[in-house]
């Protein structure tokens, strides 16, 4: 299956560049170029992308506002933000809206593809290390601690109890090892979780856990 990919970048070296890492791979097409976020929703419509590489800081209409504004329709396309920084609270507002992670601008080719692959695969691009970062980077960040218990309330026991654990930014195999579960077992936790509370991925499942405060109060 080939992976459709819009570049959305205010640089054209930078979407030559990454135009020219991503074609080489075989199993990634790019689709199409934006230089504004803007012209988004159009190219996603026309060219039916499955993932998003979004730069965050642009003239005129910026990643964020554009990874909102996709999130928000319907079956959107993955987005992967694209920025310079490693923790900032663009960032933070980008994962909130769905965004399936981020890579840094330096980060070798190679990685980038992977992320691209990872991403259409249903993975989220942050590694557990990097979730723990950005979490305790941007604590407070936009946090609405009551709405955020409200809407955990609708888990049961042991799901808040996987929920927790993501929180703290452990892998699958972490807390099937904490929990005493098989890592089969937490992966069906993790996407009942989803579902129940309408998340696009693991990483907004930290996010609000770590909103609710619970972090801070059962670490």
């Amino acid at each position: 299956m080939t992976i459709r990919v819009l570049l959305v970048d205010d640089d054209p070296l930078v979407r030559a560049g990454l135009r020219l890492m991503l074609g080489a791979a075989a199993d990634i097409e790019v689709v199409g170029e934006a230089g504004d976020g803007a012209e988004v929703p159009a190219l996603v419509r026309r060219a039916a992308p499955d993932v998003v590489l979004m730069d965050i800081r642009m003239p005129g209409t910026d990643g964020l506002a554009a990874t909102e504004a996709l999130r928000a329709a319907p079956r959107p396309p993955e987005v992967v933000v694209l920025t310079t920084f490693h923790a900032d609270e663009q960032v933070l507002r980008a994962l909130r809206a769905g965004a399936a992670g981020y890579v840094l601008k330096d980060t070798p080719p190679a990685r980038i593809v992977e992320a691209v692959r990872r991403v259409a695969a249903g993975d989220p691009v942050l590694s557990p290390a990097v979730t723990r970062a950005l979490i305790g980077a941007v604590t407070g960040a936009g946090r609405d601690t009551r709405r955020a218990r409200r809407r955990l309330a609708a888990l049961a026991d042991r799901e808040r109890e996987v929920a927790v654990a993501v929180g703290r930014g452990l892998s699958n195999a972490e807390i099937a090892a904490s929990l005493y579960l098989s890592v089969p077992t937490v992966k069906a936790y993790v996407s009942r979780i989803l579902t129940k509370l309408e998340l696009n991925n693991r990483v907004q499942i930290a996010l609000l856990v770590q909103d609710a405060g619970l972090v801070d109060r059962e670490s």
